[in-house]
Parts: C-alpha cells; sequence; structure tokens
C-alpha cells in the first residue's frame, strides 16, 4: 500500500488478502491475472488454476510463474525415487504440498478452455539469485544470526541448500505459463 501511495496509484489500486482456492472475486473480474511464486503452495492444482480462469475476464490474460519439477520424458511415468525424494525434503522444510510440472500446468489450462498458452523455463534467469543467497550467507556473521533467529529461520535456510541442490540436479524448474481466456462463453464445464 505504502509504494501504491508513493507512485500515486493508491486511487487505482487495492490489496487484499484471500484464499487462491477460493478468491472472493466476480467471475470475470479481471483483464490480467498475474500469480508469481503461488502455485507451489496450492494442495489443489486443478482447483488453483480453476480459480484463476474463473475470475479473468473473456480475453482477459494469465501469467503464472511457479517452482514445479521438470517435465516428464516420453515414456516416464514419474519422477525418480531420487527426484521424488529431494521434492519430499523441500516439501517437509517448506511446508509444501505436492509439486507439479509445466506440463501439467498446461494441460489444466486446456482443460479450462485457455487459449494462445505459452510457456518458457525460466529456470537459467533465476539460477545466479540461489548461488548468491547461499554465498552471502556463508560468513561468520550470517551463520551467527541464523542460528541465532530461531528454528523456523534454519529450517528455511536448509530448505534453501535442497532446493539448490534439486535446481543444480534439474528437478526443480522455474516455470512461466502465460494464456489467455477465451471471448467465447464456450468454456469447457
Amino acid at each position: 500500500m505504502k509504494l501504491a501511495k508513493e507512485q500515486g496509484l493508491s486511487d487505482r489500486a487495492t490489496f487484499q488478502v484471500a484464499d487462491a482456492l477460493n478468491m472472493p472475486f466476480d467471475d470475470s473480474s479481471f483483464d490480467l491475472v498475474w500469480s508469481l511464486e503461488s502455485g507451489e503452495h496450492m494442495p489443489d492444482k486443478r482447483k488453483f488454476v480453476n480459480e484463476l480462469m474463473r475470475v479473468a475476464a473473456p480475453g482477459g490474460r494469465l501469467i503464472i510463474v511457479t517452482w514445479c519439477h521438470r517435465d516428464l520424458e516420453p515414456g516416464e511415468a514419474s519422477l525418480s525415487k531420487k527426484e521424488e525424494k529431494i521434492l519430499a525434503k523441500i516439501n517437509r522444510a517448506y511446508y509444501l504440498p505436492k509439486w507439479c510440472s509445466v506440463a501439467d500446468y498446461v494441460d489444466l489450462l486446456e482443460k479450462e478452455g485457455a487459449v494462445d498458452i505459452k510457456r518458457e523455463d525460466w529456470s537459467y534467469i533465476i539460477a545466479p539469485f540461489w548461488k548468491a543467497v547461499i554465498q552471502s550467507s556463508l560468513n561468520l556473521k550470517s551463520v551467527i544470526g541464523l542460528l541465532k533467529s530461531g528454528f523456523s529461520t534454519v529450517r528455511g535456510a536448509y530448505a534453501m541448500l535442497l532446493m539448490l541442490r534439486g535446481f543444480n540436479a534439474g528437478v526443480i524448474k522455474f516455470g512461466l505459463i502465460t494464456c489467455t481466456k477465451p471471448v467465447t462463453s464456450e468454456l469447457p464445464p
């Protein structure tokens, strides 16, 4: 709110905390629906995508930027046990539900009737961030501060190391998906 006021946008921007799986907005409320690093926290990805599409106006754009696991290769039924193990450790550390892939999001969007679906792997953009975060914490002052901050912060730091491991192994991806809600009212039920 402070930033909106500083930018002279307080008369055009509002902020609201809400349940992303049951948004308090009318159908077709927004020309743009933007989800940034939220999808990975949603226990029901289908319901999440349904809600994003529901609140988008016909012809409106959706942008989803989220942490995902890698897409499965043709013939693969699931991730490897090693990959599932690293994701399970991250889930426990960050209290996350089951992960999905960008391909899974694309499938869900297609089932909701989205058109003009585009996807991109932004992992290469975020890669320098992980290394910088880890390197910035590898000094005595940071380690002492971390230990003084309590269990949940230490757990978060551990999860960052797990994320880096999964990221470096190629199992974790930072995905971008964009699409349009069709103008026609003939969406799938």
